[in-house]
Protein backbone atom coordinates (compact mmCIF):
# COMPACT_ATOMS: atom_id res chain seq x y z
CA UNK A 1 0.00 0.00 0.00
CA UNK A 2 1.51 3.47 -0.89
CA UNK A 3 2.25 6.07 1.87
CA UNK A 4 -0.69 8.29 3.09
CA UNK A 5 -0.45 12.28 2.24
CA UNK A 6 -2.95 14.25 3.93
CA UNK A 7 -3.90 17.48 2.30
CA UNK A 8 -5.49 20.56 4.53
CA UNK A 9 -6.69 23.41 2.23
CA UNK A 10 -9.83 25.58 2.50
CA UNK A 11 -9.68 26.11 -1.44
CA UNK A 12 -11.31 22.80 -3.41
CA UNK A 13 -10.03 23.41 -6.67
CA UNK A 14 -6.01 24.37 -5.37
CA UNK A 15 -6.63 20.57 -3.00
CA UNK A 16 -7.53 18.76 -6.15
CA UNK A 17 -4.63 20.41 -8.06
CA UNK A 18 -2.37 19.19 -5.81
CA UNK A 19 -3.78 16.00 -4.93
CA UNK A 20 -3.63 15.48 -8.94
CA UNK A 21 0.04 15.80 -8.32
CA UNK A 22 0.83 13.65 -5.50
CA UNK A 23 -1.70 10.55 -6.24
CA UNK A 24 0.14 8.08 -8.36
CA UNK A 25 3.25 8.06 -5.28
CA UNK A 26 0.70 8.36 -2.68
CA UNK A 27 -2.70 7.48 -1.57
CA UNK A 28 -4.44 11.10 -1.02
CA UNK A 29 -6.55 12.35 1.37
CA UNK A 30 -8.11 15.92 1.36
CA UNK A 31 -9.73 18.36 4.14
CA UNK A 32 -11.06 21.57 3.94
CA UNK A 33 -10.67 22.20 7.44
CA UNK A 34 -8.13 21.83 10.46
CA UNK A 35 -11.10 20.06 12.49
CA UNK A 36 -11.95 17.01 9.37
CA UNK A 37 -8.33 16.27 9.45
CA UNK A 38 -7.99 16.02 13.25
CA UNK A 39 -10.93 13.42 13.33
CA UNK A 40 -9.23 11.67 10.61
CA UNK A 41 -5.71 11.56 12.60
CA UNK A 42 -7.65 9.20 15.16
CA UNK A 43 -7.74 6.83 12.67
CA UNK A 44 -4.87 6.84 9.93
CA UNK A 45 -1.05 8.39 10.31
CA UNK A 46 0.26 9.73 7.32
CA UNK A 47 3.80 9.90 6.39
CA UNK A 48 3.06 13.60 4.90
CA UNK A 49 0.03 16.52 5.98
CA UNK A 50 0.56 19.33 3.54
CA UNK A 51 -1.30 22.14 5.87
CA UNK A 52 -2.40 25.28 4.49
CA UNK A 53 -1.29 27.91 6.99
CA UNK A 54 -5.06 30.01 6.66
CA UNK A 55 -8.08 27.84 7.43
CA UNK A 56 -11.34 28.65 8.00
CA UNK A 57 -12.00 28.05 11.86
CA UNK A 58 -9.13 26.41 13.95
CA UNK A 59 -5.69 27.92 12.16
CA UNK A 60 -2.77 25.86 10.22
CA UNK A 61 -0.57 26.87 13.18
CA UNK A 62 -2.97 25.09 15.96
CA UNK A 63 -3.42 22.20 13.59
CA UNK A 64 0.47 22.18 13.38
CA UNK A 65 0.43 22.24 17.50
CA UNK A 66 -1.77 19.72 18.09
CA UNK A 67 -0.48 17.40 15.44
CA UNK A 68 3.69 17.54 16.07
CA UNK A 69 3.42 16.06 19.65
CA UNK A 70 0.87 13.04 18.23
CA UNK A 71 2.87 12.05 15.00
CA UNK A 72 6.78 12.98 15.48
CA UNK A 73 7.75 11.12 12.47
CA UNK A 74 4.99 13.05 10.13
CA UNK A 75 6.39 15.02 8.11
CA UNK A 76 3.99 18.46 8.31
CA UNK A 77 4.46 20.90 5.50
CA UNK A 78 2.60 24.53 5.99
CA UNK A 79 1.97 25.66 2.60
CA UNK A 80 1.07 29.38 1.94
CA UNK A 81 0.63 32.48 -0.47
CA UNK A 82 2.63 34.97 1.70
CA UNK A 83 5.77 34.79 1.36
CA UNK A 84 6.56 36.56 4.95
CA UNK A 85 9.30 36.01 6.93
CA UNK A 86 7.87 36.81 9.98
CA UNK A 87 5.01 33.94 9.34
CA UNK A 88 8.25 31.19 7.96
CA UNK A 89 9.79 32.36 11.34
CA UNK A 90 7.22 31.86 13.60
CA UNK A 91 6.97 27.65 12.23
CA UNK A 92 10.86 27.02 12.07
CA UNK A 93 10.57 28.00 15.42
CA UNK A 94 7.67 25.74 16.51
CA UNK A 95 9.62 23.38 14.10
CA UNK A 96 7.82 22.60 11.06
CA UNK A 97 9.43 20.54 8.61
CA UNK A 98 9.32 23.19 6.11
CA UNK A 99 6.86 25.92 4.39
CA UNK A 100 6.10 26.71 1.11
CA UNK A 101 5.11 29.46 -1.06
CA UNK A 102 1.95 28.87 -3.18
CA UNK A 103 3.52 30.07 -6.84
CA UNK A 104 4.17 28.36 -9.88
CA UNK A 105 6.58 26.17 -8.70
CA UNK A 106 5.15 24.76 -5.77
CA UNK A 107 4.73 21.25 -6.75
CA UNK A 108 7.98 20.73 -7.45
CA UNK A 109 9.41 22.55 -3.77
CA UNK A 110 7.11 20.27 -2.19
CA UNK A 111 8.16 17.38 -3.83
CA UNK A 112 11.91 18.10 -3.04
CA UNK A 113 10.69 18.93 0.50
CA UNK A 114 9.10 15.73 1.02
CA UNK A 115 11.71 14.07 -1.00
CA UNK A 116 14.53 15.60 1.45
CA UNK A 117 16.17 17.16 -1.34
CA UNK A 118 15.57 20.73 0.25
CA UNK A 119 15.67 21.89 4.12
CA UNK A 120 15.21 25.27 5.41
CA UNK A 121 17.78 27.25 4.71
CA UNK A 122 17.62 29.08 7.61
Amino acid sequence: MASSLFIVEDDNVYAQFLKANFKSEYEVTTFTTAEECLESLKEITPEVIILDYNLPGMSGIDLYEQVKPMFDNTKVIVLSSIDDGAQVLEFIKKGVNDYVVKDDNVISSLKNVIEEKDKFPY
